[in-house]
């Protein structure tokens, strides 16, 4: 069953979808929320599989909800709106698929088709919560007029479930293959990306790579120690020891 959270400030507008909703054998509708604050609560208590989320509601839009919730559980999100198309041009971009008020019933069936594409098979929902982080971070940039290739945060598995890892918890990144591994909050987590792509996007006034294979968050280092080779010995504040070999010390030195 994917149990579904229905969010919206419009009593009209829930009960439109939940009508919908009802029509479908293997929907659960574990809740309805009608404002930012209800919202955050009912995400972070049910954990539903499937959010349907305004995107515009008084005091709390749904991207702010988002934020608030995603360091704990991150949802298939459709956005549910009454801009006119021109205006979800920035959603298109991140291939977040919305429905537009009045709700259209083929809008709607192939809203919940790709959600069950998304939520049947692993590397679909990792693409659209790892795009949901990237419109996350485009809304973020648009606010604070800051690049949005910069990785702000990162969206990783843990036990079933995905979250968002702010960039700024992330003590250091080691290859793994054709994969990054990511260690953070006293755990390790691996993404897609190699180290040259997550090096070229981290802010460099945090981030430093120290090796081919390593890069480190600058706050994050306890001491350097200089190794008889001409190589360096990172260690962190956790304890761990990283290599820096003699390529990469003027970058961080």
């Amino acid at each position: 069953m994917i149990r579904t959270l229905i969010v919206d400030d419009e009593p009209l507008a829930r009960d439109g979808l939940r009508v919908r909703l009802q029509r479908e054998s293997d929907v659960e509708i574990i809740g309805e929320a009608g404002d930012g604050p209800g919202a955050v609560e009912a995400i972070r208590s049910l954990h539903p599989d499937l959010v349907f989320l305004d995107i515009q509601m008084p005091g709390m839009g749904g991207f702010e909800i988002l934020e608030q919730v995603a360091a704990e559980h991150l949802p298939i999100v459709v956005f549910v709106t009454a801009h006119d198309e021109h205006a979800l041009r920035a959603f298109d971009v991140h291939a977040l698929d919305y429905l537009l008020k009045p709700v259209a019933d083929d809008r709607f069936l192939e809203s919940l088709r790709r959600a069950r594409a998304a939520l049947d098979a692993e590397t679909p929902a990792a693409g659209m919560r790892e795009r949901l982080a990237g419109a996350l971070d485009a809304q973020a940039a648009a606010a604070t007029a800051a690049s949005p290739a910069v990785i702000r945060r990162f969206v990783v598995k843990e036990r079933g479930r995905y979250l968002l890892v702010p960039a700024e918890e992330v003590s250091w990144i080691g290859a793994a293959g054709n994969y990054a591994e990511i260690h953070a909050r006293g755990g390790a987590y691996l993404v897609r990306a190699t180290i040259a792509d997550l090096a070229a996007r981290l802010d460099p006034a945090r981030f430093a790579r120290i090796h081919r294979s390593t890069i480190v968050q600058i706050d994050r280092i306890r001491e350097i120690i200089p190794e008889w080779h001409g190589d360096f010995d990172v260690v962190m504040e956790d304890g761990t020891t990283l290599r820096m070999s003699r390529g990469f010390r003027d970058r961080l030195l």
